[in-house]
């Protein structure tokens, strides 16, 4: 994601990043949260939130570096020499912005020691916050910044420009406003209330619209293209990525229906959606950019096309020989446990529908397997590239500064009004992702002023979990 977004915001704006030195506090300070997690996970050091489970110590890093981040991105589109924002610019601006929202906002907790905190959150409210974070985490992490990245590299990979603006308008602020609703669909038949998780369930289909808008967008970028496509790996691994991106983005609202998560739910169905999505859209389109950017970076062509060739059918059948088992292990696992005896007793026991999963679970190891193997051998590929190239540290080019006055065209679109006034977009764009949270939290939180609770029953506090844990630790759960 950042390789791809420095490569492409200073082409965008004309114009180098703001700060070098804020790059690299960037990129090694987002190097040493990765140590750190890798440190503090297997040691036990977790909150043991879903997609949240560093410490409170690393939340506070990630905070830190990824306002120099941000700071250093809309720095350097305020001093840009490009009046026009690019629409992968739109997104750019829209992952900063809700990824520290969501981060802070769910990690909000309190400290017991350097390596422990309980969060300010409980009980349902703490479920409903949680996957307000954990589904858009993904939508805001592994979804807009690479449907940035598509918009630009694939119409440069094509040589083609994107296929409809307006569709690009559509997708972008549809995307984000309908996304930003949908994480109550993690909880259905849960104790969330049942209007919250109606909404949950409505803005998630909603939302095959515009990610569909935008899989269509991409696609159709290749019209007259599609020659080049049988030739250029580069485009291969992009094709495949943005459909992988429509099959999970379709999948994603269907299961999202009550009557089909109620056969989905805790089964490896769940497992196989992520997985369209992890290695078929984001990884194959990483693997295009850096097939494409690469060699561009250092002036040379890449070492071998042949053995680039070779890893797209890899990491394409991998993801197949992953993805479909795991379908099947999924439905099987929900008809064996709805499965009762005569006398209402489950048929199955647990272990037992663990065990008839094990054919499916080698078939996935080898897929995986596949997929591993195409990233090494891509690695091989872009080492040998880059030993025969010599880096081209800073390319040779100017624009001249913007014009202070700015005439406006005749017929001119009303959203350039807003491409060209990032401060606008910027609090726009945060205004459009605070109003689904919004309207599904804050009612959950005052739920004490509509419904009936019983004066007895209260959310542990964070001191209380404290005691608990310190109860368990000392050997008297038991007692």
């Amino acid at each position: 994601i950042f390789m791809g977004y420095y490569y492409s915001i200073q082409r965008l704006l004309k114009t180098r990043m703001w700060s070098d030195l804020m790059g690299k506090i960037h990129f090694w300070g987002w190097q040493l949260i990765i140590v750190a997690a890798a440190i503090t996970l297997p040691l036990g050091y977790t909150s043991g939130k879903e997609y949240a489970e560093l410490e409170w110590p690393i939340d506070i890093a990630i905070t830190v570096v990824w306002v120099i981040f941000g700071w250093n991105m809309f720095a350097t589109i305020l001093k840009r020499r490009e009046r026009h924002l690019y629409v992968a610019v739109w997104f750019y601006i829209a992952t900063f912005i809700t990824v520290a929202v969501l981060h802070v906002v769910n990690s909000i907790e309190i400290p017991v020691s350097f390596l422990k905190s309980y969060p300010v959150y409980a009980g349902v409210q703490d479920a409903l916050v949680q996957w307000w974070y954990g589904h858009n985490a993904v939508a805001f992490f592994l979804t807009t910044p690479y449907l940035g990245l598509m918009y630009y590299f694939l119409p440069k990979a094509a040589n083609r420009p994107v296929y409809s603006y307006k569709l690009s308008i559509i997708h972008f602020w549809a995307l984000i406003f309908i996304y930003i609703w949908a994480g109550p669909h993690h909880l259905l038949y849960s104790a969330l209330p049942n209007w919250a998780q109606s909404l949950g369930i409505v803005f998630s289909f909603t939302l095959i619209f515009p990610s569909w808008g935008g899989m269509i967008n991409g696609l159709l970028t290749l019209r007259g293209a599609w020659d080049k496509v049988r030739e250029d790996v580069v485009l291969k691994f992009m094709v495949v990525a943005v459909t992988c991106y429509g099959m999970a983005t379709f999948e994603g609202p269907m299961l999202s229906l009550k009557s089909i998560n109620a056969i989905s739910h805790f089964t490896d169905w769940t497992i196989a959606h992520v997985h369209v999505g992890g290695l078929g859209w984001n990884a194959m389109l990483t693997f295009g950019i850096v097939y494409w950017l690469i060699p561009k970076i250092f002036r040379t062509q890449l070492y071998s096309k042949k053995l680039a060739s070779f890893h797209f059918w890899i990491a394409t059948l991998g993801i197949l020989f992953y993805a479909i088992p795991m379908y099947v292990a999924g439905f099987m696992q929900a008809s064996m446990w709805n499965e009762f005896t005569p006398s209402g007793q489950l048929k199955y026991q647990f272990l037992e529908t663990v065990t008839f999963m094990k054919p499916f679970y080698a078939v996935r190891g080898f897929g995986g397997a596949l997929f591993v193997l195409g990233a090494i051998i891509m690695m091989y590929n872009i080492f040998k590239t880059v030993r025969k190239a010599k880096l081209v540290a800073n390319e040779a080019a100017e624009a001249p500064a913007l014009e202070k006055v700015y005439v406006k065209h005749k017929g001119e679109h009303w959203h350039r009004w807003i491409e060209r006034r990032p401060t606008p977009l910027l609090v726009l764009s945060l205004i459009v992702i605070l109003i689904g949270g919004a309207v599904e939290m804050i009612p959950t939180f005052l739920v004490k002023s509509n419904i009936p609770t019983i004066a007895s029953v209260k959310p542990y506090t964070p001191l209380e979990l404290q005691g608990r844990d310190i109860y368990i630790r000392e050997g008297c759960y038991t007692c």
